[in-house]
Formats: C-alpha cells, structure tokens, sequence
C-alpha cells in the first residue's frame, strides 16, 4: 500500500500456488501483458471510464454435479501465459485486502462469471451479489469432476485517468460510469472529512463555560465590594442585658464607688495641678493627698467636680506634710455618698484591689490590680530644700496602674472599702518621688498611705486643723552609712540629740546607739525608723533593739507627741 494513491506497479492479490505447465506448451508471451487467473483468481480489471467502458462477459449455465460428488471449483482452461513460479504473487496485504477478486485499493473488481457448484444434496446454489469467502485448498475428490471453461476477457489498454476521492459504495456496481472508486484503508475515515473528537469538543466547551462563569462571577464580586453587598448588611448583636454586676467583679466594685470619687483642680501661687479626692462624710468633708492642695494653702482656688458631672468649690480644712494628707470641704451640695472605709492591717499580698482618679486629667479612671507588698518605707516630696515637705510613709505597694491626677484618690478593696490613698510611684529613672512631682507614667510601682493611718490624720485634721506626729526623743544621724539608725552626736543647732525626759531618754537610749529593729522588724536607715514610727499612734509602746559597744540591746519606750504642719 502507498497510502491509498496508484503507483505505477500493478496490483497483487493474495493467491494459491499453482503447477507449472511445461515450457513447450507455453506460447509466446503476448503483446499486453494479461494478469493470470489461478483457482478461484480472476483478472483485475481497470477502472471503468467513460471512454473505455468495461467488455462484457458472457454468461454460462451451471452445470449438474452429482450428488456424491464433492463440491469443488472448476478449473478454468489452460490459457496461453509466461512462465510462473510456483510462489504467491505477493507478500500478505497489511491491511488484509479481501482476495479473489474482491475490489481492491487501487482499482474496482470488474464484473464476473462466477462458477455455479451445485451442493452434495443436489439443491442448487443460487450466484450471489457478495463476494465469496476464502476457501482453504482441499485434496481432490477420487470422482472427476466435468470441467467447465470460463472465458477470460482480454484485458483493455488502462489508460490513467484522474479518479475523484470519494468513498467507495460496497452496494453499487464496481467499475460503473460515474461511480468512481476510492481507496480505502482499514480503520480510516475517509478523506477530505476528519473526524471531530467529541472529547476534545466537551473540553472546549467547558472552558468557555469556565471563562464565562469566572468573568460574571468577578464582575459579582466586584460590584458587591465596591457596593458594600448588594442588599443591607445587618450584623447578629446579643440583646440588651441588665446592667448588674456581680459586687467584688472591677465593674460592681467600680459601680459601687465611682460615686463617692471626686476630682480636684487646684490654682494658686504661680502654680496649678489636678488630682483626686473622695468623700469622708455627708457634711461635704474629701481627703486627698496634700501635695495635690498645697498650692492652695495661703491662696488659690479648688474646685471639685463629682462623678455626676456637678461641681462645687471647697476650702481647705488642714494639712500634714509630714503624712501628705490634707482635708477640704465642700457646702451646698446634696446626695453625698461616703466612701466606707476599710482596715488596711487585714490587707495581705496578693489581695485584688481597684484604684479610681483622674490620671492626666481623665476623670472616673478605674484601674485595677494587686497588693504587691505591705509596710514599704517611702518618702516622698522635698522639693521645697529644707526638708519640711518631705512625707514618710510607711506604705502599701500596688501594681495598679497609678499615673500623675490619681494623687489622692481611694484603693478599694474586693467590697469597694478603701484601704489606701494613692500617694506616689516610683518612676523609670528616678527614685521615689510624690505622683505630682512628674509626669512619668507607671511602671506598675505605686504606692497608697494605709488607711489606718489616713483615718487618725483625717479625723485630727477635721477637729484640730493639725495632726500630732508620734516621736522618741532623739536627733538621728542622717549621714549614717551603716546598717541600722544611729542616734547623734548632737542634735540640730548644737543641742542634746537625745531630748531630756523625753521617751528615748526614759528608755535609757544614749548618743551613738544604733537601732536595728522596732519590734522585731529590722530597719536599715534613719528614713526607715521615722517610716516605723509614724506608723504608730503618739502613747503606743515600742520595743527597740539596739547595738552599743558591740553588744545589742533591747528598750521599751512609749512614744510621744509633736505637732505637725
């Protein structure tokens, strides 16, 4: 096969082997060479043309076989041929060509005479339009069989003549005018028409799909981001609840003593400032720290406004440097709430608290957090030089956040009682210093006077104007550097550092003594045994360890009184 298309070589077809007849009955090969008809073989004919029209052939009764005898096909008579082997005409067709004269691929079979074999049973076989099947070679009958002769035509000079490509109809007449042949391959389609994959259609198909969708579905969402949706968005939201609180959460202790929580703002002498007080007492009586009035104290304003937004102006009641308290008061106002007041000496570490003011101004500010030690030695103030605005406290540590405008305000407890009154912070680079004396921020350092000792100043300084300071007699050395408080050589302008019949002098304490414990808690420095004192009510009795001579000793002195200012 050549694809289909006629070469210049003749057709072959797949054939028996035929015996060779001897070389001296064969004639002299004729002009045109003739294709050799074998058993069953039969001469390839060329394609009909309209010039060269097929020669006919003619037709011949069959003939009667005996019943007995075997079907087998006529030989038909020796023609005239050239010499030929004893071989195939030609290697097996590839693609399974039909043999014995079925149309082939480059030519149609033209029309034959078939023989007529009659069956064993003698019922005639009728001659069939469909090419016959092969029938493998079978050894001859002993009966001889008649011979009958089929004419072979003489073939007609093929002329090449440009044949159309269409399909071949297996049903039409091979070889007639108009019906051209087409060479068809086995497992082909035919040509000039390609088969179109459905496959590959579906796939095209589904990616226009795809395309389609996507482009509608971006314009979509386009649209909808731009639009914010393309209905109205109503978002879930929980219902309205009540506004209670459970009384020891930050909210119900918040609740509970946001009331009674005031802000100060204090001008005078060049200076102004804000901080927080709350109320003592429904006649209008707020303590607050008194480094946050003091600006007041000869002259100035203070006004105070409540958590409900009203204000009032006050007046100040008393003062203390040396404890930083002081007591203002307020008139004409209604619906006071006092502020309970709770026992700082049943406050332990770890204990929640809540702090309330107005850090930088920000009123009704609620932070909360922890007691994070107790009886801290802090000293605050001295910006006045000589020392007679410096506060010794004896105080509560907290890690509430506590920032510059919380002075003077309330550290409640669980059950919103007030244990302290915020005072100081310590501040990033710097030491110990009163809240109003910068404007660092926390660093989870604060510091309250316990409200034990708050109350016994607040209540003196609302009956006297003054607090009472509780002392032991003597004049310290301040320049000490060792471990412990050491009483003076002398005391201030040249006097005694040990008063004459005062309670260090009772107790039989002597210049030089240094004092390492007060009841039985040790004390570092001078500052911190004022801390330990102040700490105590005027008439407490004390025990006080001391070293003299290198031996330690223990004294017991009742503590006395001063005034303050």
């Amino acid at each position: 096969m050549n694809d289909g298309k006629p070469t210049g070589q003749k057709p072959k077809w797949w054939s028996r082997p035929t015996s060779t007849p001897p070389a001296a009955e064969i004639p002299a090969p004729p002009a045109a060479e003739a294709p050799v008809a074998d058993e069953g073989d039969f001469t390839l004919a060329a394609p009909a043309t309209p010039d060269a029209p097929p020669a006919p052939v003619p037709q011949q009764a069959p003939a009667e076989v005996p019943e007995d005898q075997v079907l087998s096909e006529p030989e038909p008579e020796p023609q005239p041929q050239a010499p030929v082997q004893a071989q195939p005409l030609h290697e097996p067709d590839e693609y399974r060509t039909p043999p014995y004269g079925e149309p082939g691929p480059w030519a149609p079979a033209p029309p034959v005479q078939r023989p007529v074999a009659t069956p064993a049973h003698g019922v005639p076989v009728p001659q069939q339009a469909a090419p016959p099947q092969s029938v493998p070679p079978q050894a001859a009958p002993p009966q001889a069989v008649p011979q009958q002769t089929v004419p072979v035509p003489v073939p007609q000079p093929v002329v090449p003549q440009p044949t159309p490509w269409v399909q071949y109809d297996p049903w039409g007449a091979p070889g007639a005018p108009g019906v051209p042949a087409v060479p068809l391959s086995v497992g082909t389609e035919p040509l000039g028409r390609p088969r179109r994959s459905r496959r590959g259609l579906a796939l095209v198909g589904a990616l226009i799909f795809a395309l389609i969708t996507g482009v509608v579905g971006g314009a979509i969402g386009a649209y909808v981001e731009r639009h914010g949706g393309i209905t109205t968005v109503e978002l879930p939201q929980a219902d309205v609840e009540g506004g209670d609180r459970a009384p020891e959460s930050v909210a119900g202790i918040a609740a509970s003593a946001l009331p009674s929580v005031v802000t100060l703002h204090v001008s005078g002498a060049g200076s102004s400032g804000t901080g927080t007080g709350f109320v003592l007492d429904t006649q209008g009586h707020i303590l607050t720290n008194n480094h946050v009035v003091d600006a007041a104290a000869s002259s100035g304003e203070i006004s105070v406004t409540f958590s409900s937004g009203e204000t009032a102006s006050a007046k100040l009641v008393g003062k203390d440097s040396g404890y930083d308290l002081a007591v203002v008061k307020v008139t004409g106002v209604s619906g006071l709430k006092p502020l309970p007041l709770g026992n700082s000496d049943n406050v332990r570490v770890g204990d929640p608290v809540v702090a309330i003011g107005a850090p930088f101004d920000l009123q009704n500010t609620v932070t909360s957090g922890i007691i994070s030690a107790k009886e801290r030695p802090i000293t605050a103030g001295g910006e006045k030089g000589d020392g007679s605005d410096v506060s010794y406290v004896d105080a509560l540590q907290t890690d509430a956040p506590i920032n510059p405008g919380n002075s003077g305000g309330p550290l409640v407890d669980s059950k919103a009682r007030v244990i302290g009154i915020n005072s100081a912070i310590r501040a990033a680079g710097d030491g110990s210093s009163g809240e109003g004396g910068g404007q660092s921020g926390s660093i989870g350092l604060g510091f309250a006077i316990p409200i034990n000792q708050g109350k016994r100043v607040a209540e003196e300084l609302i009956n006297t104007g003054k607090a009472t300071h509780p002392v032991i007699g003597v004049s310290l050395d301040m320049q000490y550097n060792g471990d412990g408080a050491r009483v003076g050589d002398k005391g201030k302008d040249g006097t005694a550092s040990v008063t004459a019949d005062g309670p260090a002098a009772k107790a039989g304490i002597r210049p030089g003594d240094v004092i390492t414990k007060v009841d039985g808690q040790r004390v570092h420095s001078g500052e911190e045994l004022i801390v330990k004192i102040r700490a105590h009510r005027p008439g407490d009795q004390l025990e006080l360890t001391l070293k003299r001579g290198g031996k330690e000793q223990t004294k017991t002195l009742t503590l006395g009184s001063s005034q303050g200012d």
